[in-house]
C-alpha cells in the first residue's frame, strides 16, 4: 500500500522536525535518507517555499519524492529580491516588478494555472502582485490589469 504526505518545504532546507517528521515517523522509514532526498532535490529553491509530496510504499518501505512549483508570490518575491510582501498593500508598496519578469513567472506556472494563454497567467500574477503590495512597472498593478485587458501591452504576448 502507499501513502502520500503533502508538505511545503523551504527549498534545501528539510529537516525531521515538523512538518515532515511527525508524518514520516509512523511509516517507518529512514527519515534522514528522505530528507536528503527532498534537500538535494529543492535545493534550486533556496529561500522559496516549495511543495513536495512524498510517496511511500509502507510494504517495501521505498520512497519517491514529487516537486512542485513555488507558489506565485515566493516567486514574485524571488524576481524582485524582496523578502515578504506588504503588510498593508493598499497603502504601502513592498516592491517593482517589471513586466518581464510577471511574463517569465506566468511561464514557469504555465501547467499549474487556469489561463488559457500567456497573457491571462500575466492576469493572475498580477492579481497576486495587488494582494502583496506589488507594483507593476511604477504602476497599481491593478491599473496594468486594466491595460492589458484593453490591449495595450499585447505585443509583449506574441
Amino acid at each position: 500500500m502507499k501513502e502520500s504526505i503533502d508538505v511545503m518545504v523551504e527549498g534545501g532546507k528539510a529537516s525531521a522536525g515538523p512538518p515532515l517528521g511527525p508524518a514520516l515517523g509512523p511509516l517507518g522509514i529512514k527519515i534522514d535518507k528522505v530528507i536528503a532526498a527532498i534537500n538535494e532535490k529543492t535545493k534550486s529553491y533556496d529561500g522559496m517555499a516549495v511543495p513536495v509530496k512524498v510517496i511511500v510504499d509502507t510494504s517495501t518501505k521505498a520512497f519517491e519524492i514529487e516537486v512542485g512549483n513555488p507558489p506565485v508570490s515566493a516567486l514574485i518575491k524571488k524576481e524582485i529580491g524582496i523578502e515578504k510582501g506588504s503588510g498593508a498593500a493598499r497603502e504601502e508598496t513592498a516592491g517593482d516588478l517589471s513586466m518581464e519578469g510577471a511574463i517569465k513567472i506566468a511561464g514557469m506556472k504555465r501547467d499549474d494555472m487556469l489561463a488559457k494563454d500567456t497573457k491571462a497567467g500575466v492576469k493572475e500574477v498580477l492579481g497576486v502582485c495587488v494582494s502583496m503590495g506589488i507594483t507593476v512597472e511604477g504602476k497599481k498593478a491593478k491599473d496594468v490589469q486594466t491595460e492589458i485587458a484593453s490591449g495595450a501591452h499585447d505585443d509583449k504576448f506574441r
